[in-house]
């Protein structure tokens, strides 16, 4: 007995049999995954180990051209802030010494009350209105001060210049107080 063996149709097309077709896909999954590999692998050895301490774009001057504000504020009455020469280091705003005698409560207020306490910003109450500051002045001038010194709600501590003193701070609550009552 002799069996005559006829190939069907998926043997006499092997390139198109679903085995090879999956054999394919798993190769070119795994050459896929390990290109991927190798190139992370280079960009990690070409950058990784980078050193940015000799990089001019970390440079102090640099850094603080690209971190420096687009405008500056400049309120009525208040003297212009020139802007540091190109390259000069990033320093700490110092408060000009008050002058002799009593400090002057309209002027800090001008400098750095004004901008929320003339508009009402962030609910500030407004220089003059006698409703919103009589609570406010019900509590005390020392409460006042406390508020003014340490900040209060969305007010920051002495209205956002740090560098005042507390006896120019304390003036412009005086000034605020007698001008709203």
């Amino acid at each position: 007995m002799t069996f005559d063996h006829t190939p069907d149709a998926v043997e006499k097309e092997m390139e198109s049999h679903p085995g090879t077709l999956v054999a394919w896909i798993g190769i070119g999954t795994v050459a896929l995954i390990v290109g991927i590999i190798m190139l992370a692998q280079l960009a990690v050895g070409m950058w990784g180990g980078r050193s940015l301490e000799n990089d001019p774009a970390m440079k102090p001057e640099a850094l603080a051209a690209r971190i420096a504000p687009v405008a500056k504020l400049q309120l009525e009455g208040a003297a212009a802030v020139a802007p540091a020469p190109q390259g000069a280091k990033v320093a700490t705003v110092a408060a000009a010494p008050a002058a002799a005698g009593k400090p002057d409560g309209k002027k800090t207020y001008d400098t750095a009350c004004m901008a929320c306490h003339a508009t009402g910003a962030a609910n500030a109450p407004k220089f003059g209105d006698k409703a919103a500051w009589a609570p406010r002045i019900k509590t005390g001038a020392e409460a006042l001060y406390a508020s003014s010194l340490k900040g209060k709600g969305a007010m920051p501590p002495k209205g956002g210049n740090a560098a005042l003193a507390d006896a120019d701070v304390k003036a412009a609550v005086d000034y605020i107080v007698a001008g709203s009552k």
